[in-house]
């Protein structure tokens, strides 16, 4: 059977890895793009099918709209890259049992360069 040998099955990507890509995609550009676009992005040999697949369900996660400019199947992030991200965390703390520990685990891994930039965006007081 064809992709189903072990080579075909360790180069596979999951959902999780394809929803990334097509959204980092979509964020390198300032434009919508079409699904035929977008697969000329990634490369890699995927499929149409598969790159309309996973804009669908980034489509039903809220994660990326339909263009209504006129260029029908385009698509664009609905949120930006830092949004996504601070959501996560957010997300990932309210899931937790305790959210001032996994904080001070987190803040233990920050670079120095990222310790700076929390300590300017808190005011050395905290949060605005």
């Amino acid at each position: 059977m064809a992709g189903s040998g072990p080579h075909e099955r360790s180069e596979r990507r999951n959902a999780g890895e394809l929803e990334a890509a097509v959204l980092a995609a979509l964020w390198a550009v300032e434009c919508p793009l079409t699904p035929a676009e977008i697969q000329a992005e990634l490369g890699g040999g995927l499929a149409y099918n598969t790159v309309h697949t996973i804009l669908s369900r980034l489509y039903g996660k809220g994660l990326v709209l339909r263009d209504a400019d006129g260029r029908r199947g385009a698509y664009r992030p609905a949120r930006d890259a830092a949004e996504l991200v601070a959501e996560a965390m957010h997300d990932a703390l309210d899931r937790g049992p305790d959210p001032i520990a996994a904080l001070k685990h987190f803040v233990t891994g920050l670079s120095a360069g990222e310790a700076r930039a929390l300590k300017e965006l808190l005011g050395e007081e905290g949060p605005p």
